[in-house]
């Protein structure tokens, strides 16, 4: 797939070289020759030096047989991203994607506006971000979750702590504590240990510090819970330290489903902003979230999450040790520098909020075929979980799992079909129209997706 990308910032960096290392055709436009050198240093990619919304460069860049155009300049660039992604259309790119900074563009409205003009995606990686961590607060479990096919399935990750019942067990040994209806419930499908993602096998021997990634019917999932030693949370109280764009937003959405939010933020002009913004009942502190003292004076230790999104991603991972310290149950660290993320996770972090990789998966399944319906990344790995449906002629309904040549590095994790959800296993066979989820390392996907064509 040959893929132009407008703008060499952090997000058009890190997609050019996660869609170069699938294999893709990608050309990278920027009119900062800085910005451009360093990309290319640690990515096989064309660089095209110039204005991005000059119709000269985007013709130099290749945008008449591109693919699929991503105009990702920086959010204060939103007039340029979306220039350029209508020239690159007019100019002959199959499919624009375009970054933004205006919650109003994503309304039903405007978003008919602009498909109708020829942008068939519009993202906003801030807006992204809040929903996810709201998403991540209203979980049961202080593990990060995500819902699938209708909310009928879960998958999970769980970190063995010390006290783990799962540790030096089997997986074989696992699964033999529970009952036969039991554990058709449930599968595990795959572990993180020391930076590699492991798909285990029935001798696989769990180990303390893994991140153990688990799939479930919904409502058998308390079980697993009971039994990882994760207790359940229900979270009506939040302390938020910074007061960017993410931050107004999540503070927004709680506030409307009466949770308490208090916002701790250092520059005294955000703070009269967001007093204006955001609902009376959000409590807006104008003082340093790096203060310890300043946190406990403000009740930290009686919030049940706590969640930090100031500029600094060093200050975001030290605040929420501490507040970890203090006995809040649940942190939530905005984390820019992606060789941090892990270091965050292995500090205790619940969830780590990383822009880059979020908008990242949004825009990587347009590089896939069209059955893929849903792509996301999960703490501690590098893998993705994507969403199929199967086709009428697809190679994956031609025989059960354990006869399908399935790419290793990848485990179907459960199937939908009619309404109704399964978990996979070997002899579960694929249908035409089952929609199908699946827990895939990157070099996989590409095969994957064959199979589903």
């Amino acid at each position: 797939m040959k893929i132009v990308i407008q703008g060499a910032g952090a997000v058009g960096s890190h997609l050019a070289k996660m869609l170069r290392a699938e294999g893709n055709s990608v050309t990278v436009i920027d009119d900062d020759e800085n910005r451009l050198s360093n990309l290319a240093m640690m990515a096989d990619v064309s660089v095209v030096k110039g204005n991005p919304s000059s119709t000269r460069v985007l013709r130099d860049a290749g945008v008449a047989k591109a693919d699929l155009f991503i105009a990702v300049y920086p959010s204060e660039m939103q007039e340029m991203n979306i220039v350029g992604a209508l020239l690159a259309k007019q100019l002959g790119a199959r499919k624009v994607i375009a970054r933004i900074n205006d919650e109003d563009y994503l309304s039903a409205e405007n978003r008919r506006y602009f498909h109708d003009m020829g942008i068939e995606l519009m993202l906003y990686p801030e807006k992204i971000a809040a929903d996810e961590i709201v998403s991540q607060l209203k979980r049961s479990t202080s593990s990060e979750t995500m819902d699938f096919a209708s909310r009928s399935l879960q998958i999970a990750v769980f970190k063995l702590d010390e006290n783990s019942p799962l540790l030096d067990l089997k997986l074989i040994e696992f699964v033999g504590r529970f009952t036969p209806e039991q554990a058709e419930g449930f599968r595990i499908i795959a572990i993180s240990r020391g930076g590699a993602t492991i798909i285990p096998k029935v001798d696989t021997v769990f180990q303390y510090g893994d991140l153990v990634f688990v799939v479930a019917m919904s409502d058998g999932f308390s079980l697993l819970v009971d039994y990882f030693g994760q207790n359940n949370l229900t979270v009506d109280n939040v302390m938020i330290i910074g007061a960017n764009a993410i931050a107004e937003m999540v503070a927004r959405r709680l506030a409307k489903e009466d949770i308490g939010v208090k916002i701790i933020e250092l520059n005294h002009d955000r703070c009269i902003e967001l007093a204006e913004n955001l609902p009376e009942d959000v409590h807006i502190v104008n003082g340093d979230g790096r203060n310890s003292d300043l946190l406990f004076e403000e009740g930290v230790k009686d919030c049940d999450a706590f969640v930090a999104l100031t500029g600094s991603d060093e200050t975001n991972v030290l605040a929420c040790v501490v507040a970890k310290r203090f006995g809040v149950p649940r942190t939530v660290a905005e984390v820019e520098n992606t060789e941090y993320v892990r270091l965050a996770e292995d500090m205790g972090i619940d969830c780590v909020i990383n822009k880059k990789l979020i908008t990242a998966g949004r825009i990587y399944k347009f590089t896939l075929g069209s059955n893929a319906r849903f792509v996301k990344y999960m703490r501690g790995t590098d893998a993705e979980v994507l969403e199929y449906t199967a086709g009428e002629k697809s190679s994956i309904t031609k025989a059960p799992l354990k006869d399908i040549k399935f790419p290793e590095g990848a485990i179907i994790c459960g199937v939908t079909r009619a309404g109704k959800s399964m978990i996979a296993v070997g002899n579960t066979q694929i249908e035409a129209g089952d929609q199908v989820a699946i827990f895939a390392l990157p070099h996989t996907v590409k095969a994957i997706d064959k199979l589903f064509k």
